[in-house]
């Protein structure tokens, strides 16, 4: 396994399933595509679009992965309803992701949408009663 750094995108409140990280991909390598075929359309440079038409084979196969992962994401849903809420809380791993090494999803700068955001409707999600972040008595302060 590579130890590359990698940038994960948080998100206050949930924990990303790697669905989201193919997501991403796939976009970038779509903009990847339109901007070598309009390099193409100045230049008229074969070569763009040749890299063009390669990476459009990439992006399928990305696709591809994408949307395995939706329907692993959707079968814990349906199956385990329970489960995906604490995945999506960080309070545990995904199932399809690597499970060593989990630290539960930092919550110190979670809001609550009633109290905090002053959305009304909020108020059956209030989250103000929460313990302390775990992450921070397992890993340290952010």
């Amino acid at each position: 396994m590579s130890e590359d750094a990698v940038w994960v995108r948080g998100v206050t409140g949930i924990q990303l399933h790697h669905v989201t990280d193919l997501q991403d991909a796939r976009r970038f390598l779509g903009n990847a595509v339109m901007a070598l075929n309009a390099a193409h359309v100045r230049t008229g440079d074969a070569r763009f679009s040749g890299l063009a038409d390669r990476l459009k084979d990439v992006v399928a196969a990305t696709r591809d992965l994408e949307g395995e992962a939706q329907e692993r994401i959707q079968r814990l849903h349906a199956e385990d309803p329970e489960r995906f809420v604490r995945c999506r809380e960080g309070e545990e791993p995904w199932p399809d992701e690597l499970q060593a090494g989990f630290v539960p999803r930092h919550t110190c700068q979670d809001k609550c949408l009633y109290h905090d955001q002053g959305v009304l409707d909020g108020i059956l999600q209030c989250t103000c009663g929460r313990p302390p972040c775990r992450a921070c008595a397992i890993a340290g302060a952010p």
